[in-house]
């Protein structure tokens, strides 16, 4: 006799209806909520559709209240004082953008690497590229410029992604002959679209903080790339 449960009633999967997020890691997912949420608040503070004529000034009060500043750094360290409300500016200042455009492009990217990031790497690892290489970028920012205007987006972090992405091209490169120069043609573009956009404009010196940003993401992976304590400490034991 026929089976009494039809084969058409088991349930199908569509691919085509999945949601993205099934399968972004969950730390690069709640990043993602952090970022855009906090974007669409302003954004649509920004339109009159929330918050009233007071959420026109939201944007720039973030800004004063969470995003980085060198001049607020240097006081802290000519006074010797580290409030914590201030030194949490070095993790929320990625957080807050300057538009919407200004967050779009942040966001996508740091899907796009965070993705693989977390993959290769472990969720662990691809948070700590995107915290800590804000944080150096900040640092930086501070340390080497007399810049007033605030430090505020997530560029030095994604920037610090990206350092990592160059990392694994570079020794998958290694691995199998190839020109290793080659792991760094992205960023090399990036700052020559920089160098290029400040001849039709004001850049500003955030690529500092974002060059910054790469540099920690390399220099990070160097732990939190796989097999690379592995790796460590076989040379140290052969010397």
């Amino acid at each position: 006799m026929p089976n009494d449960r039809d084969s058409d009633d088991t349930p199908h999967h569509n691919p085509d209806l999945e949601s993205p997020f099934n399968k972004m890691p969950v730390v690069v997912v709640v990043l993602f909520l952090i970022m855009a949420g906090v974007e669409a608040v302003l954004s649509l503070g920004e339109a009159g559709l929330v918050g009233g004529p007071e959420a026109i000034g939201w944007r720039l009060a973030l800004v004063r209240d969470w995003g980085f500043s060198g001049d607020l750094f240097d006081a802290m360290l000519a006074q010797r004082q580290f409030p914590p409300e201030h030194l949490a500016r070095f993790v929320t200042y990625p957080f807050i953008h300057l538009s919407f455009t200004h967050a779009l492009l942040a966001i996508v990217l740091m899907l796009a690497l965070g993705k693989m990031a977390a993959e290769v790497m472990g969720p662990l690892a691809m948070l700590a590229l995107f915290v800590l290489s804000g944080i150096g970028g900040a640092l930086a920012y501070a340390l080497l410029l007399d810049d007033p205007v605030w430090l505020v987006g997530a560029y030095p972090s994604v920037y610090g992604l990206i350092g990592g992405y160059s990392f694994l091209l570079w020794r998958r490169l290694e691995a199998t002959g190839g020109r290793q120069r080659e792991a760094f043609t992205l960023i090399a573009m990036l700052m020559g679209l920089q160098l290029l956009w400040s001849l039709f404009g004001t850049v500003g010196n955030g690529w500092v903080a974002e060059l910054s940003g790469f540099l920690c993401g390399f220099a990070l992976s160097f732990l939190c790339a796989p097999g690379e304590w592995a790796r460590i400490l076989r040379k140290l034991r052969q010397r």
